[in-house]
């Protein structure tokens, strides 16, 4: 029976088409029984008695069922109703990303919260062994608050365990019939293909790489990465020919033209090799600031004369510390000379035997002054004389000292008895 608005499957009542599709058309609709509103996904009536499609309708239930993550489209339940088989869905609110690249391109920093999310539900989808195999602008909504959602994993590919036999190759094919009298539909999206996809070859976790590096050029730059009038050229555009990478902003992050070319490398083995290294390249992106290029720093806004002052004025410095270098080497090191001498205190008293001989010197060095009983002698150390000073009726008790500047002395002595 048709679907339209009002149609009722048990407790579920259709109330709109949300979109349509080769893998199914989407309702929203409102459940009665737990009072909420909800996303019903049901085969079209030309699919719904085919047991191949029945049987790839049951398989999506089942990957969705085993995904649970906050960024892929939740499953509440795969129920039988009037005939039809039902997936019964989370409602995401909100636009999908191809209705919002109708608007143009976003901002890096949109693109890149969007992007981030994507990975991380691919990361999840991959270590489950699930591969999406149709990741498009089309089948990612993009809720109110930003939050991000994968969805419709109607051609994903599930870990080789949970296949039959037979159903590995018809799960794995990129060129399947969409319908029993329509031959050689894509099974996909010829623009956003991996190179593998589009020559019938095994496409595992590396092919989403490809179409996730495909989304996030849309995103930056408003264009798909490869177009064509028809599916088959476009499909010949991705085997044989590169994006535009010129379309890419041109103050964009260099990391994001790597991360981007890495992607869409033709080559699985030169792709990304894990969606968790992708998302955390792009957090790591989105946290570290981009350095200003020279051509755009804020020197450059600045006079010709006032830039060239700090390196005139390295310069500079580094003459003075050069001409210094050069002068300290070339000058002749002057050391103070070394003056020996010996003291004679008089006949039969060699130094140090008399109670109260002492000995000063001037702070300069430039002078003597020595002592012996009531004796005193002054000698320049310039010269080799001695001159006696008279103490009078006084004897040398000793601490002799010379002044700070060396031009008198004094000392301690005691009166001589009559």
């Amino acid at each position: 029976m048709p679907v339209t608005s009002g149609t009722r499957f048990g407790s579920y009542e259709i109330q709109s088409l949300l979109g349509a599709g080769g893998m199914g058309e989407v309702y929203r609709a409102h459940d009665a029984r737990l009072g909420r509103t909800i996303a019903i996904k049901v085969l079209p009536d030309a699919l719904a008695s085919d047991p191949d499609r029945l049987a790839r309708f049951e398989r999506e239930a089942k990957v969705l069922a085993s995904l649970s993550h906050p960024h892929i489209a939740a499953l509440y339940g795969f129920e039988e109703a009037e005939g039809r088989h039902l997936l019964v869905m989370e409602l995401v609110e909100g636009e999908t990303l191809a209705e919002r690249l109708l608007r143009g391109p976003m901002t890096v920093d949109e693109a890149l919260e969007s992007a981030q999310q994507i990975a991380d539900a691919l990361e999840s989808a991959h270590e489950k062994g699930i591969v999406h195999r149709d990741l498009k602008p089309a089948n990612v909504k993009i809720a109110s608050d930003g939050r991000v959602k994968v969805l419709d994993f109607g051609l994903a590919r599930l870990p080789e365990k949970d296949q039959t036999a037979s159903s590995l190759n018809v799960t794995n094919s990129p060129t399947l019939n969409a319908l029993a009298t329509q031959a050689g539909v894509i099974l996909g999206t010829a623009g956003y293909m991996s190179p593998e996809q589009a020559k019938g070859a095994l496409a595992d976790h590396r092919s989403d790489m490809f179409s996730f590096g495909a989304v996030l050029y849309e995103m930056l730059t408003g264009r798909r990465a490869f177009h064509a009038e028809t599916a088959a050229e476009t499909m010949a555009a991705v085997l044989m020919k590169e994006p535009d990478f010129s379309a890419l902003p041109p103050d964009l992050n260099p990391r994001i033209t790597a991360l981007l070319r890495r992607c869409l490398d033709k080559s699985p083995r030169r792709r990304w090799q894990a969606a968790g290294d992708l998302r955390a390249e792009i957090e790591s992106i989105r946290t570290t600031p981009q350095p200003l290029p020279v051509s755009m720093g804020p020197a450059l806004a600045r006079p010709l004369w006032r830039r060239a002052l700090p390196l005139a004025g390295c310069a500079l410095v580094s003459a003075a510390i050069a001409g210094g270098l050069v002068w300290w080497a070339l000058t002749p090191t002057t050391r103070p000379a070394v003056v020996r001498f010996s003291l004679t205190f008089g006949e039969g008293l060699p130094a140090g035997s008399a109670p109260y001989r002492t000995v000063g010197i001037s702070p300069d060095g430039a002078r003597i002054v020595y002592g012996d009983g009531d004796r005193l002698y002054l000698r320049e150390m310039s010269s080799a004389d001695v001159v006696p000073v008279t103490m009078g009726k006084q004897t040398l008790v000793g601490g002799l000292a010379f002044s700070p500047d060396g031009q008198s002395f004094a000392f301690i002595s005691a009166s001589i008895d009559s």
